[in-house]
């Protein structure tokens, strides 16, 4: 085994263990945990099998299996970054609403207590 594999190996054992204490602390959400914990297990497999990603090369056509690793690495971040702005967006919308049903409840409540004060003659 040589030094890039144990560097390899122990990445991502690292990145697992760091996932699950995560999970465990509660400060990653378990919507988000599935897609991590696929990709912390591709890690650990492609590091304790380093013939694995040659192979998925070869069974998908790519040349050089780096480009594979580069190019699924690219797509699960751009899912990453689809996934947050659509929940940014998601979050906005319900602020704005939250917002402005904060706003007619203040109006509500002026309104009531201008009503109960004595009006002057």
């Amino acid at each position: 085994m040589t030094a890039n594999h144990i560097l390899g190996i122990l990445g991502s054992l690292i990145t697992f263990a760091a996932l699950f204490e995560l999970m465990r602390r509660r400060r990653l959400r378990e919507k988000y945990a599935v897609l991590w914990v696929t990709v912390s297990v591709g890690l650990v497999l492609i590091a304790l099998v380093p013939a694995l990603l040659p192979a998925l090369a070869d069974l998908v056509g790519v040349e050089v299996p780096t480009n594979l690793l580069f190019f699924v690495a690219s797509v699960v971040l751009m899912l990453v970054s689809m996934q947050h702005s659509y929940e940014l967006g998601r979050l906005e919308e319900e602020t704005r609403t939250l917002a402005e049903e904060v706003a007619l409840l203040r109006l509500d409540l002026d309104e009531r207590g201008s009503q109960s004060r004595p009006q002057p003659d």
